[in-house]
């Protein structure tokens, strides 16, 4: 029953069902009508047999009998074709209904209704052309989401410092905030925020657009691990955190490119730190595993919520909004970073056991010795 699903199989049936069909009725003609027309032709040819000669006899015979095998023939192949043409009706209807949907929802979807959705048939291989249709306008309806998501984030975002800077230009026109160097720093800072979000939103476009720039060259990873701890050492000294490198079996190397690593372990240590109550500790492993190198940052912070796992490494996105904002994060370094790490050839995932428990990610490059 399960093969009857698939459409190649219901091609084989209908073509094979012709051929039956043509084939019985052939025999029943020949059997019925070819034997009734050729005992007439005979009973004809027997009545003038005293004054015909042999040779005529033979060829009445034999008009005779290509006479009935013809008609029968005729029969047969008017049942085999109305067989056939109906089976195929029947066989177009069930293939092309579901592809004209699918036409009718692609151009809908590319109208800008996201949230079509076509029926899935019963035959399996169109069925699996109408579930990948559906998971695709799915992903397009995602994205779109994501779209509009994005603009809202990116204004509300701008809007904070511009906020800021108002409202340091209006004291200053009112006399309210004296024109001193203290009053334009302040007004800088909130410049400089918006110069962040705005780099990091041009980053973010360059790499999901692929258009970043890698130079990939042999990367030892406890190498870089070590700078990245180094260069995050005066705050994480002013934090009262301790942060360990613990290193693997030998060098790890890696193919990758030596700037891009650094700029994600920077994200990844940057953001424990500021996950991380004082007196916490955050730990840099580094190992190998079926041609992959890891390097793992694992703090004692305050963890994730499972629900939220999924959705970290969204733009804007931020597990504690409060500390994020005060820290002056644009909420899209974890997307840039998985972003370069797929374009390096790797991968970057979170895992944490709930909030107050801590959290890990996980950098995953591909090893030199498995190029």
């Amino acid at each position: 029953m399960r093969r009857l699903r698939q459409l190649r199989w219901q091609l084989v049936t209908a073509q094979l069902l012709v051929v039956a069909v043509g084939v019985l009725v052939l025999a029943i003609t020949a059997d019925l009508l070819g034997g009734r027309i050729f005992a007439t032709s005979l009973q004809l040819i027997l009545d003038q047999i005293t004054s015909t000669p042999p040779a005529a006899i033979k060829a009445l015979l034999l008009t005779s009998f290509r006479r009935a095998v013809s008609q029968a023939l005729l029969v047969a192949g008017v049942a085999a074709t109305l067989v056939a043409i109906t089976t195929s009706a029947l066989l177009l209807r069930r293939i092309l209904r579901p592809l004209s949907d699918i036409a009718e929802r692609s151009r809908r979807i590319a109208e800008g209704r996201y949230d079509e959705r076509v029926t899935v048939p019963s035959s399996e291989e169109l069925a699996i052309v109408a579930e990948n249709f559906n998971a695709m306008a799915e992903s397009l309806e995602h994205v779109e989401q994501q779209r509009v998501a994005l603009i809202g984030n990116a204004a509300h975002e701008l809007r904070t410092p511009l906020t800021g800077i108002e409202g340091y230009l209006e004291g200053l026109i009112d006399g309210v905030f004296p024109p001193e160097p203290a009053t334009f720093v302040e007004m800088q800072h909130e410049v400089r925020r918006m110069r962040r979000l705005v780099d990091d939103l041009q980053t973010l476009s360059n790499v999901e657009a692929g258009q970043v720039r890698l130079h990939f060259t042999s990367v030892d990873l406890e190498v870089v691990a070590r700078r990245v701890v180094a260069q995050l050492r005066p705050q994480i000294t002013t934090s009262s955190l301790e942060v360990l490198v613990e290193p693997g079996v030998g060098p790890l190397l890696v193919w990758a490119d030596a700037d891009r690593v650094a700029q994600i372990l920077l994200n990844l240590v940057g953001n424990a730190m500021h996950h991380t109550p004082e007196g916490g500790c955050i730990t840099v492993r580094l190992s190998s595993s079926g041609g992959h190198g890891s390097v793992e940052v694992i703090d004692t912070g305050v963890g994730i919520a499972a629900a939220e796992l999924a959705l970290i490494f969204e733009r804007f996105y931020r597990v504690d909004r409060s500390r994020s904002r005060a820290s002056g994060g644009s909420g899209i370094g974890l997307t840039i970073a998985r972003h370069l790490a797929w374009a390096m050839g790797g991968d970057l995932t979170a895992a944490s056991a709930g909030p107050g428990q801590g959290s890990s990610f996980t950098l995953t490059l591909l090893l030199c010795t498995s190029r």
